[in-house]
């Protein structure tokens, strides 16, 4: 029976559904109303396959990038061209998932409830509980977000962190070389200032946020490397290292000076 259908982790789609509904009704308010979420690309979404496509955008908070990526994934496969309204709430893609650390998934009975609509909880194997670690890979986890992949589309936040400009963590280059899924980028900014670390609590109001959907990244997967990946993913989320670079007060200074003698022998001085 379709009621009792069940999800690749053994989860009710029926009552997915249902939580969906509820905490999209109740989340929509963050994006279009104390603050609004400006949304370039949706039309992309329509064009991708209903599964074997996984998301890798930046991160800003816990919980609110991924829930806004619920609400525009939902409102682009219903065929809208904003979140406005609440009736792409009622038709949610049911086979999307996001990647998440086991810890802050399991820190509450949210995160708990949150879990069951679509998370894949990891094991970090860098960082816990704020400390810096080193663990072994935790290969149930790699089997579960390669099944996630085979059976819908995932998100995931490749630099592990909500701190801007870390680097991307190879585990998720070595998942596409494996998959080989359709890799679509998503760049997000706001989210930091409008919530909370957890994007649970309302930081601050009148606040734009920004979601830019890409098309999907040009990848060899037989021939590119897994650092060739690393980079390709950087720039496309708009993370790497090369876009972080801060002028110094010499180099400005320098550039004045051959601007003014640009001016000089143009004759714009007079």
């Amino acid at each position: 029976m379709a009621l009792f259908k069940k999800d690749i982790f053994n989860n009710y789609i029926f009552l997915k559904k249902i939580i969906l509904v509820i905490f999209g009704i109740i989340s929509k308010r963050r994006y279009k109303g104390f603050n609004q979420l400006q949304i370039e690309g949706m039309d992309i979404l329509r064009h991708l396959p209903d599964d074997q496509v996984l998301f890798v955008s930046n991160h800003q908070t816990y919980f609110a990038d991924a829930a806004a990526m619920y609400h525009v994934f939902f409102a682009a496969l219903n065929g809208h061209d904003d979140i406005n309204g609440i009736s792409y709430l009622f038709k949610p893609k049911t086979n999307m998932y996001y990647v998440a650390a086991k810890e802050t998934m399991s820190s509450g009975i949210l995160p708990k409830i949150f879990t069951y609509v679509g998370a894949i909880p990891i094991q970090r194997t860098w960082r816990s509980k704020g400390k810096d670690v080193k663990r072994q890979v935790n290969f149930s986890d790699i089997t579960n977000i390669s099944n996630a992949i085979q059976d819908g589309w995932v998100i995931t936040f490749p630099q592990g962190t909500t701190t801007p400009f870390k680097p991307i963590r190879r585990g998720t280059a070595h998942i596409i070389k494996t998959n080989k899924p359709v890799v679509v980028p998503i760049v997000i900014d706001g989210f930091r200032r409008s919530f909370d670390k957890k994007g649970l609590q309302i930081k601050k109001r009148g606040i734009l946020q920004t979601f830019t959907i890409k098309p999907p990244l040009a990848i060899d997967y037989e021939n590119d490397s897994i650092d060739d990946i690393v980079e390709n993913i950087a720039y496309a989320i708009e993370q790497h290292k090369d876009l972080l670079k801060v002028v110094s007060i010499d180099e400005i200074k320098k550039q004045e000076e051959v601007n003014k003698k640009r001016n000089f022998w143009s004759g714009r001085d007079y």
